[in-house]
């Protein structure tokens, strides 16, 4: 792990991308990033106490099927890609702190297509009961409204065909994602340092 500099997590949302990034920055001593923030597409849409779901997020599940809603955030990822290119070169070059970048925009295609030194990438997977449970908790499911329940079930849906279509990428890539059921943060943690390893 001594030459890498950057470590891509992939996955879709609610994965866990996020907590476990987190961990691998702390326990290897660097930065933690998210592709969501170098660009915004609409998000979760669900309210928390912080948080309406703005109208346009709303819309955006309503009006799309999981067809469109698929075609909409690869488009989104593909337009992303030169920045989020650029910053793995940057911090794959320079000698200062490394950095772990997760996100969903890390799509196993154009990462495997990358020449970049000190760069290694892991996906993480769950299963859908698990991703459909973490949705209807974060959403609070069983006490929302029928549209907003409808809201939640479309971006689950497209949540489970990302998924789908990206275990397919990934095993045309001939690469095994790291599958995060049962295991603690601090094993996903140990998971993901030791896959890193085995394809820097």
């Amino acid at each position: 792990m001594s030459d890498v500099r950057v470590v891509l997590i992939g996955g879709t949302s609610n994965v866990g991308k996020s907590t476990v990034a987190r961990a691998v920055a702390e326990r290897l001593g660097f930065a933690c990033r998210s592709t969501d923030l170098l660009a915004r597409h609409p998000g979760r849409p669900w309210r928390t106490p912080e948080r309406e779901v703005p109208p346009h997020v709303a819309e955006h599940y309503a009006s799309l099927t999981v067809d469109e809603l698929i075609t909409s955030v690869l488009g989104h990822y593909e337009r992303l890609w030169p920045r989020i290119e650029a910053l793995i070169e940057a911090h794959a070059a320079d000698g200062g702190q490394g950095l772990v970048l997760e996100g969903s925009a890390l799509w196993p295609v154009r990462v495997a297509a990358l020449d970049v030194p000190r760069t290694a990438a892991v996906w993480l997977t769950a299963d859908e009961a698990v991703l459909r449970a973490r949705v209807h908790a974060g959403g609070r499911y069983a006490e929302a409204t029928e549209p907003e329940r409808a809201l939640m079930d479309r971006f689950l849906a497209r949540t489970e065909r990302y998924q789908r279509l990206m275990v397919d990428a990934l095993t045309e890539l001939g690469i095994e994602p790291v599958d995060t059921g049962g295991l603690s943060v601090a094993a996903l943690a140990d998971s993901v340092i030791a896959a890193t390893v085995h394809r820097a």
